[in-house]
């Protein structure tokens, strides 16, 4: 039922308001992502915490079943001796992780509209800053979907090996699955999502203490029948550079520590307070289940391989067969990792319409689709990912040195933003108020100390990005480094498209458009008929000044169309284009544009295009597209118009 508002304006314009129904969803629309949501219901879309942690630390949590492997990739270079750093290097990077997490903690607070490293940049450091902070993390996004999912298929094939063929159209299939719950709403993904999260909390919480218990009783062994190692060069020691390789490879367990603070709003009030815990729980589970992980890797010489990953090595080795509890733990750890995508997922259309809302990317991304979630950035993010994953054919092995360099980055700038934030707060006047685009300024005591936490957590992910960037440049990580620079670039051209329409658009200074002082009609037809007539009558509604042109390939026909004109014409006069070459298209053109060359100061010439519609689309391609192609040609050309007048056909 449509609602009417009725409004008068004091100078006498009168404005009618009316609240439209949506138009109803397909079938298959209604089955695939169900039924539109209007906007009102947008709060009843957040989330608490139990849901928001299965939401947006999936992903983080994921990096568990891989990043204890990546370390052990890297080692294995210097042979199964040089598996005792793994766990130094996991404490280290726990201490990484702790002071990460302290600093986006304090970023929730500071914003509580999300946005993370990209609306902190913005605010703090400038321009720059913030396009290469949303170029890191829009590329980090799309990382996580293929590390994530290509992970996920690589333990279904440490089960099921013979599946290793079809890796990466299994991979390509289950991002789609993924693209698809995630179009259904923000609310209802989380639900679906929840569950498996917290069962492979469970499993793997479970597989640790059965393992820790066994190890400390002397009963849990060594991998029966380990895969063979995959070493593809070798070096005589250990040496400092290959342990900062090891480390930079491990750090991928940081992975998505941010998303939380890029999605505040998506939590329930107090939705600052609630976000900040769940970032806390995260962090937590994260690095214990890292640590054990690491640890019991080591003490069973777990040995890394495509054909097996360290997680089945571990569960197999702990439950001592592939009975259930083994298949569990591999379908949880299968199912989270695939289920990690969905942090992306939320991040991605998230920072997208920040971006695009303030130009640097397509206006498109910045609109909800029906389900109140950003569909278009959903898709993209599925398209872009699937073809990342096709080309590096479905190998975490292969796509980690891409990882987490786009990661680190935006850690930097968002740390690096937020002490200069803080220090801005320390020397603002005690009561006094400064409103930025994200966030308000007020004095707070002990800034210091948070400016000292920020900066210290800046200077330690620039240390390791710089890591990363030198260890693994070789390794794919120089494709990143030349692909943040690209979208940077590409964000600076669509900012400077917007910024350029905004001027010519504007009506500042504008005054009084100068009227039309003619308008002519130019009525391209293929025959005469009723179509031609309808838009004929339509034609001559908006002027008198009407000239009919067709394009004659054949004598004949030609003299057969003048005689019907002579009739049917009413007096309209008709230019006939003779075409020896038989080509049409070309000729119409050519007279449009010599029309073009001779119209004058504030004529407007409109070329009406009579078009035959068929209720069959298969129908409309036996039909000449003339109107398309004209709209094609001559859309750049300043002062002509282009209309289809079409005559529906049953």
């Amino acid at each position: 039922m449509i609602r009417h508002d009725l409004v008068q304006e004091e100078n006498g314009v009168t404005v009618l308001r009316e609240v439209m129904p949506g138009p109803p969803p397909s079938r298959l629309r209604r089955w695939l992502i169900g039924e539109p949501l209007a906007t009102a219901k947008m709060a009843e879309e957040k989330v608490g915490k139990i849901v928001g942690l299965a939401i947006f630390s999936s992903d983080a949590l994921s990096s568990t079943a891989y990043a204890t492997q990546e370390i052990l990739f890297v080692l294995a270079v210097a042979g199964a001796a040089a598996f005792g750093y793994t766990f130094p290097i996991s404490i280290a990077i726990v201490v990484l992780l702790g002071i990460v997490t302290l600093s986006y903690e304090q970023t929730i607070h500071a914003y509580p509209d999300g946005g993370g490293a990209y609306i902190v940049a913005r605010d703090n450091l400038g321009e720059l800053p913030a396009k290469i902070a949303a170029a890191a993390l829009l590329t980090d996004y799309i990382l996580t979907v293929a590390v994530s999912v290509s992970s996920g298929v690589a333990q279904i094939i440490s089960a099921f090996q013979d599946l290793f063929p079809y890796r990466v159209w299994l991979a390509v299939g289950l991002v789609t699955v993924i693209m698809l719950i995630n179009l259904r709403g923000v609310r209802e993904s989380g639900s679906i999502f929840a569950v498996p999260t917290y069962f492979f909390l469970f499993t793997i919480t479970l597989t640790m203490v059965v393992a820790l218990y066994r190890y400390f009783s002397g009963a849990l062994g060594h991998v029966e029948n380990p895969p063979a190692m995959e070493i593809s060069e070798s070096v005589a020691i250990v040496t400092p550079f290959l342990l900062l390789r090891a480390f930079s490879s491990g750090t991928a367990a940081l992975t998505g520590v941010e998303a939380i603070s890029n999605g505040v709003q998506a939590f329930k009030e107090p939705r600052s307070r609630n976000a900040g815990i769940t970032l806390l729980w995260m962090a937590g589970i994260l690095g214990s289940l890292f640590l054990c992980i690491s640890f019991l890797a080591v003490q069973i010489h777990a040995v890394p391989a495509e054909t097996e990953t360290v997680i089945s090595q571990l569960a197999r080795t702990t439950f001592g067969s592939y009975g259930i509890p083994y298949m569990a733990v591999i379908i949880a750890t299968t199912v989270i990792l695939i289920m990690a995508t969905n942090t992306a997922f939320n991040g991605f259309p998230r920072l997208g319409a920040l971006v695009a809302q303030d130009g640097f990317l397509p206006r498109q991304l910045a609109y909800l689709g029906s389900r109140l979630v950003f569909s278009r950035g959903i898709v993209l993010l599925c398209l872009v990912a699937s073809l990342l994953i096709i080309a590096f054919q479905a190998s975490v092995n292969a796509l980690i040195p891409l990882y987490a360099i786009g990661v680190f980055l935006s850690f930097t700038l968002s740390q690096a933003g937020m002490a200069h934030r803080w220090w801005k707060i320390g020397h603002l006047p005690p009561g006094q108020e400064v409103r930025e685009r994200g966030s308000t300024l007020r004095y707070e005591p002990g800034w210091q100390v948070r400016m000292v936490i920020n900066g210290f957590g800046a200077v330690c992910t620039a240390i390791v990005m710089c890591i990363f960037a030198v260890t693994k440049f070789m390794y794919g990580a120089w494709i990143v480094l030349v692909l943040i620079p690209a979208l940077v670039v590409m964000f600076s051209a669509i900012h400077r498209h917007y910024r350029n329409v905004a001027a010519r658009l504007s009506l500042e200074k504008y005054g009084v458009p100068p009227p039309v002082s003619r308008h002519r009609v130019i009525l391209p037809i293929g025959g005469v008929h009723r179509g031609t007539l309808a838009a004929l009558r339509y034609a001559r509604s908006l002027s008198q000044d009407v000239t009919a042109v067709y394009v004659s390939v054949d004598a004949e026909d030609a003299e057969k169309v003048r005689t019907k004109w002579e009739t049917w014409g009413e007096g309209v006069r008709l230019v006939i284009l003779d075409s020896p070459y038989r080509q049409m298209l070309g000729p119409l053109l050519d007279y449009i544009e010599r029309m073009d060359t001779t119209r004058q100061p504030n004529e407007v010439i409109t070329v009406v295009v009579p078009q035959f519609v068929s209720r069959n689309w298969l129908a409309g391609l036996l039909h000449t597209q003339t109107a398309w192609m004209l709209r094609v040609a001559l859309t750049m050309r300043p002062g002509l118009v282009i209309v289809d007048v079409p005559y529906h056909i049953d």
